[in-house]
């Protein structure tokens, strides 16, 4: 299945328990299902990833993972499950883990609606580039060139340079991460310990794609989108 000359390509899911913002979010129902499992679903049918994992501590995300058919191979150790711990030593805990391969995806469960075809493109980009890293993005909804800063406390000043653009397309486009697919060569992730760089190419993706679940409020917007009741 590898894509970059026999090279091997693993894909992350890391889940652990106890989010405070929405509680129980991975495996809370979406759709019918757990949110992770979309995320699950979405891994198992791309072409070019040889092997999707569950990073997690928790058992009921360990558990649905498992139905949806995601392997488990590893219980994620605690220290790297508490508020302080990062997803970037969680993702390199696991490649230390499952060795044998070349690239790391990184796929959050909060990013339900990327699809197969998002992540399998978001890895040709990176390869396409020539580069070590790629995140996926979508357009800014508020352009940071008409935001402002008050610098002395009563006088706006704008944020970037001044920008005589009146009307929204006249700006220049920008973007922010989406959080739903992250490409790195495994030993360049070693060094960097990061996915973004003065190297990292982008995938973009649209907007109606790019929910992600971090507040109650995006929950009920998936919801709303899923046509739950």
């Amino acid at each position: 299945m590898a894509v970059i000359n026999n090279q091997r390509i693993l894909a992350v899911i890391p889940a652990r328990g106890g989010s405070k913002g929405v509680p129980g979010k991975n495996i809370r129902p979406a759709g019918g299902k757990p949110l992770i499992a979309w995320t699950i679903e979405a891994a198992r049918q791309s072409t070019l990833l040889d092997r999707v994992i569950l990073s997690s501590d928790d058992s009921a995300i360990i558990a649905a993972a498992k139905q949806y058919g995601c392997d488990v191979p590893f219980i994620r150790d605690a220290e790297l499950a508490t508020d302080t711990a990062t997803t970037i030593d969680a993702i390199l805990d696991a490649v230390q883990r499952c060795q044998g391969f070349d690239w790391v995806v990184v796929l959050q469960p909060t990013s339900p609606l990327r699809t197969s075809s998002d992540i399998d493109q978001a890895i040709r980009n990176c390869v396409s580039a020539g580069a070590p890293a790629c995140v996926s993005v979508c357009e800014a909804q508020e352009s940071p060139y008409w935001m402002y800063v008050n610098r002395d406390g009563e006088r706006l000043q704008p944020l970037l340079p001044d920008c005589s653009a009146t009307r929204r397309q006249d700006l220049p486009r920008v973007y922010s991460l989406n959080g739903a697919v992250y490409v790195a060569n495994i030993e360049w992730l070693k060094r960097e310990r990061k996915f973004l760089s003065a190297e990292t190419v982008s995938y973009e993706m649209p907007l109606g794609r790019s929910l992600d679940i971090d507040t109650e409020a995006d929950f009920v917007q998936l919801q709303t989108l899923l046509g739950d009741s």
